[in-house]
Parts: C-alpha cells; structure tokens; sequence
C-alpha cells in the first residue's frame, strides 16, 4: 500500500510513475522476508544525511547475506535525481530497497547473488508537532541471535507493527518496546530520549534496536550546544518520571511527546531545542 499520493519509482534501470510492482510471487522476498529498506527524507528542498542513509541499505543487504548491485553513492545519485520529479518544495519519503530473488537448492536460504533493487519515493507531509503520545508496549524486541536485529530488514516490521496497532488500538500514537532484559529499547517505529534535570537520557544501543541515523545527528547537535547526554541502560520507571520524552526518526525527524500513558507533558525545552536544532542544522547542511 502506498503511503504518499505522487510516486515515483525506479526499477530495472529506468523511473516509472505510479506504484510499480517490483516483487514476482516466487521470489525469495515474497515468501521468506529477505528484504531491507531504508528511509531519507526532503523538507525544505534538502536532504538530510541522504549519503549515510544510502550507505545504510548496503550495509542492511550485506548483513542479510546479499550482495548489492549498487554501491551508496549510486543509491544517492538516483535518489537526488528521482527527487527532481517532483515539486522543488515537496515533503517526500524516500525509499531504497534490496532482496533476493533466488533461493539457494535448500530453499530457505538466499542466493547472495539474485539481489533485486528498487527505488521508491512518495509524498509525505512532515508531521506536526502537538499530540504525539506514548503508551508501553506488552511486546518486546528481539535478541541479536534471535534476529537480523543489526540490518533494516522488513522482516522485524511485523513486530513493530503490531506494536503500533496495539498502541493506536488503546488511543496513543506509538508505544515504548523493551528489550529482552525489560529495559526501555524504542518505540514501534523510532529512538526515543528522556529529559531530567536538564540532561538528556536515552537507552544505549545494545544489538535489539538500531542506532538510528536521526538519533546519532541529534546527540551530536545537542552536545554541541553544550547539552548532557547519557547513554545508558533505562526502565519504563525512568520515563515515568521523566520531565520530557521526544522521539527521532526519519519520518518526523524530532517529534516531542505531548503525552506518556496518563501524564500531560510540556513540549518546551530541550525538547524543543533538540528540534530546533535539527531543523537549523538541515537548513544549513
């Protein structure tokens, strides 16, 4: 299903309008979750840390056991061209993909050598800021040994979905997932950070969750600015009492948390700050 009105995908060598169908019902992706993705984003005319996120989807397919076809800067390059087809000012998703097409003779494992690759851009409005909520999450993500925890694979996706489903089931927009120690690891969909006493807490990457491009830009910045940051290990009992809670990812990029379970939160301080100093730093960039 798309997600965006006007898209734009590119495939088999050349751009095509429309969702374009890319997968063939026996294709290794279609019945065995061999694939990854990844996400960038344009707002303002820019691009923020579209050559990380296309180096990204090469490491993802590595780590699946494929082997691209393209390299990162090519990944970039038609990304920076497909996005030319749109309206200068136009608020897009953009989508790199890569899967296996083949099965190896024992059928469940890929043929590292059959990758598939698609690109897909779509419109996406950037999310406003206002009444984003969070809820805990009875499930929990996986262990590395249990999951390709370490690649942006779609087939954690339906973990993190019904994470959501049941999060927007109970009225929030997301929830807190743990890891399987108990500790706060993300959300459904994004990193997530606490505020207390004016420093900035947030749980340290331990294999279950990724280091999200997003989040690493952030910390950076607030640091920067002279803002603590923690990384370090955190309980659904550390966001409870938490001042402020905001989110990072590639869809809103910085989003403040206006509600965690029954509390009202503000959305002023260094929750603001860490947004505003990610949009600032995207204009600039």
């Amino acid at each position: 299903m798309a997600v965006g009105k006007e898209i734009a995908t590119w495939f088999e060598g050349k751009w095509h309008r429309g969702n374009v169908p890319v997968i063939g019902a026996a294709d290794h992706a279609a019945w065995l979750g061999s694939g990854v993705f990844d996400g960038a984003r344009q707002f303002d005319g820019r691009r923020p840390d579209l050559d990380l996120h296309s180096a990204r989807i090469v490491k993802s397919a590595e780590a699946m056991g494929m082997v691209a076809p393209v390299d990162g800067e090519t990944v970039q390059g038609l990304l920076e061209e497909g996005c030319k087809m749109f309206a200068p000012d136009a608020e897009l998703y953009l989508r790199p993909m890569m899967w296996a097409v083949d099965s190896t003779p024992g059928l469940i494992d890929l043929d590292p050598a059959s990758t598939a690759f698609a690109l897909c851009i779509e419109t996406l409005p950037m999310p406003t800021v206002g009444e984003f909520s969070l809820t805990v999450s009875p499930y929990f993500r996986p262990r590395p040994d249990m999951a390709l925890t370490e690649a942006k694979a779609a087939s954690l996706y339906a973990n993190n979905g019904r994470i959501m489903a049941d999060a927007r089931k109970r009225g929030f927009s997301n929830a807190l997932s743990r890891d399987y120690e108990g500790n706060v690891a993300e959300t459904a969909s994004t990193n997530v950070f606490l505020v207390r006493d004016g420093v900035v807490f947030t749980p340290a990457p331990n294999g279950t969750f990724l280091n999200g491009l997003t989040r690493q830009r952030v910390i950076g910045l607030l640091r920067a600015d002279g803002v603590e940051v923690v990384e370090c290990t955190l309980s659904v009992e550390d966001f409870h009492k938490a001042e402020e809670i905001f989110a990072t990812g590639n869809i809103a990029k910085v989003m403040p948390v206006a509600k965690f379970e029954d509390r009202e939160l503000t959305q002023t301080g260094l929750s603001k700050r860490a947004r505003e100093l990610y949009f600032d730093w995207a204009a600039s960039a």
